[in-house]
């Protein structure tokens, strides 16, 4: 079995800076580290790898040259090998962009390592987008079956896969095909530290980098000028006002009193 886990070096912070012209985030000099459900994602994959013999775990970015940080740190925690997708044609890429692009790596991962990629997983969103868009997005490209918020893997092999589906009301179970895409949601696992033997194996660890022309990725595909959506505007959202206190002696002197607030405001 070869799984591919999809990730990406997001902000550390909520001071983010945005680019006034392309409407994208100024990436240079800002910390960075593994998007949150991505981590919950790696470690699925390196649960799978421990159930499954026999089983690679392979981890792909696409990002800028310090995006490799984010692969190295995957390897420390059980992924076996990384791909780095780099190029500044990538860059600005919105998410049909950038599952393209992926897709095109995964496809790429498949050939020049000889294993066919059996499963693909993303973390449900990322910290910096939040749409949920990627692993789906992947599947579309791939013309994989995918299900978007699992919180368990209850089997697997090499031939399906069943998954517990997180739903607003309830748990779908659901059976598919591999090869197939999965996004997880938090409540799937508790990531796991890195072992000392986990980090010497990352600072030794090849990672292979590869541009646009190396995944064959068409131009018009690829990155800003390929991307179908831009963000049109972007603002912080105006402070939170401070509240009204209604007084009184007693909860129903208070209920009067608001009452007699919410008259007039003229909200009733």
């Amino acid at each position: 079995m070869h799984i591919v886990v999809c990730i990406k070096q997001t902000p550390a912070t909520a001071n983010v800076q945005i680019d006034p012209k392309t409407g994208t985030l100024k990436r240079e000099g800002m910390a960075a580290e593994i998007n949150p459900f991505d981590n919950y994602g790696i470690e699925e994959a390196v649960r799978i790898k421990e159930r499954v013999p026999g089983t690679t775990v392979s981890v792909l970015t696409m990002g800028p040259p310090q995006a490799e940080d984010a692969l190295r740190e995957a390897i420390s925690r059980g992924c076996d090998q990384a791909f780095h997708l780099c190029d500044r044609a990538f860059a600005g890429a919105d998410t049909w962009a950038t599952s393209y692009a992926l897709q095109m790596g995964i496809r790429k991962i498949s050939k020049d390592t000889g294993k066919p990629v059996t499963l693909v997983i993303c973390g449900k969103q990322t910290n910096d987008g939040d749409t949920g868009h990627v692993g789906p997005g992947i599947a579309a490209w791939l013309e994989m079956p995918n299900v978007a918020y699992v919180k368990k893997v209850d089997q697997i092999d090499e031939t399906k896969i069943v998954v517990w589906r997180m739903m607003e009301d309830g748990t779908d179970v659901i059976e598919m095909p591999l090869p197939a895409v999965i996004a997880v949601v938090k409540e799937i696992n508790e990531p796991r530290v890195a072992s000392l033997k986990g980090k010497m194996n990352a600072k030794k660890a090849e990672v292979k980098r590869w541009t646009a022309v190396d995944i064959e990725a068409e131009k018009s595909k690829i990155g800003l000028s390929g991307s179908p959506t831009i963000v049109a505007k972007s603002y912080n959202p105006p402070p939170r006002q401070g509240g009204i206190r209604i007084d009184g002696k007693t909860s129903e002197e208070k209920a009067v009193n608001l009452v007699a607030k919410l008259r007039e405001m003229k909200v009733i």
